[in-house]
């Protein structure tokens, strides 16, 4: 059954790597010591010794096994030899072409490597180069979207593709429950990623304000508002701020790089301006007008209502799918008498 792990892991439950630092190692040491696979994320530029400090910092804070989520449209070949020296369980990479190179390279640190892929021709390009499992991300996902198609069809399509090879697929994009959890086990997928769940939890880094909107708000929409000059032509989907809401209809000629500082945060040990319509999410350190920046969240969101610690989020996923599983789909249950009905 999809529960019992993927990649060597407890549980087939991944929590989706948060920038640029919302991901940290109390997050993901917890995700960890409750049986799941956690992701930190790598720094946007190159800062392989601020890599090393993280990854070392995670595994003060747990002897179980974890993975780093490399952005390849930013600046890394030094934070990737920094992983792979690290010898990480997992090295997860999205936006921008997973290479043959890559594999190889990590292959021989000991590294699995699982990219995050949004469209059927990325899935083909990962399987070709040997990748060791593959996410696939819907157009529900929260924070940058990389491609164009709903998980419900095109997870299946990606699991048609590998049939035959021993890559497990992951799905990601909206999933907040068990109900989530199942569905997308029986779509194909060996496990789940969750990024917005995990972000709304007693150990993410993200600012308590920002958490709190994930709870309060129910609303997200795919945009391309924020962050337009540092990661141009990187869609994204975020809550539906009343911020958001003044400014959703942006000119595209406008960017942050020209607007009013609002606030500043630290970010991996390097204080950041946080100009109007920056990329950037509050974290626990920033200051100012926290309303008025960028909130990524998945459409999921309308199914997160209270603030958990993550290990109790994998916990819920895991024991009510077994229990959904039982209870809905055991052989007594499902008859052709059923199905017509």
């Amino acid at each position: 059954m999809g529960w019992r792990g993927i990649l060597g892991f407890e549980y087939g439950v991944v929590q989706a790597p948060l920038g640029p630092d919302i991901s940290g190692p109390e997050l993901v040491a917890a995700v960890a010591n409750a049986g799941g696979l956690g992701f930190l994320r790598a720094p946007d530029r190159e800062a392989p010794d601020c890599m090393r400090q993280l990854i070392r910092k995670t595994r003060a804070l747990t002897d179980k096994p974890f993975g780093v989520a490399v952005i390849l449209a930013f600046p890394h070949e030094e934070n990737i030899k920094a992983i792979l020296e690290e010898k990480v369980a997992v090295l997860w990479v999205y936006w921008g072409e997973c290479l043959k190179d890559l594999v190889i390279q990590a292959h021989q640190a000991g590294v699995k490597v699982v990219p995050q892929i949004g469209s059927l021709e990325e899935a083909r390009k990962a399987v070709d180069v040997g990748v060791d499992a593959i996410v696939v991300q819907g157009l529900e996902a929260g924070g940058h979207v990389i491609g164009q198609d709903g998980l419900i069809t095109l997870l299946p399509r990606v699991v048609d593709l590998i049939c035959g090879h021993d890559i497990p697929v992951i799905a990601a994009g909206g999933i907040v429950d068990e109900r989530g959890y199942v569905a997308a086990l029986a779509l194909g997928a060996q496990g789940v990623a969750l990024g917005t769940r995990f972000l709304a939890t007693e150990e993410s880094y993200a600012h308590p304000i920002y958490k709190r909107k994930v709870v309060e708000l129910h609303k997200t929409e795919y945009t391309d508002v924020f962050g337009r000059a540092r990661w141009p032509g990187a869609p994204h989907r975020v809550l539906k701020t009343p911020f958001f809401m003044d400014w959703r209809t942006l000119p595209s000629n406008e960017n942050e790089s020209n607007q009013p500082i609002i606030g500043r945060s630290l970010i991996h040990g390097v204080e950041k301006e946080i100009r109007r319509f920056a990329g950037t999410v509050p974290n626990l350190t920033t200051t100012g007008d926290i309303e008025s920046m960028v909130m990524y969240a998945g459409q999921g969101v309308g199914l997160i209502n209270e603030i958990l610690p993550a290990s109790e989020v994998i916990k819920r996923l895991v024991e009510g799918a077994q229990a959904l599983i039982l209870k809905e789909f055991a052989s007594d249950k499902i008859s052709a008498e059923n199905i017509n009905t």
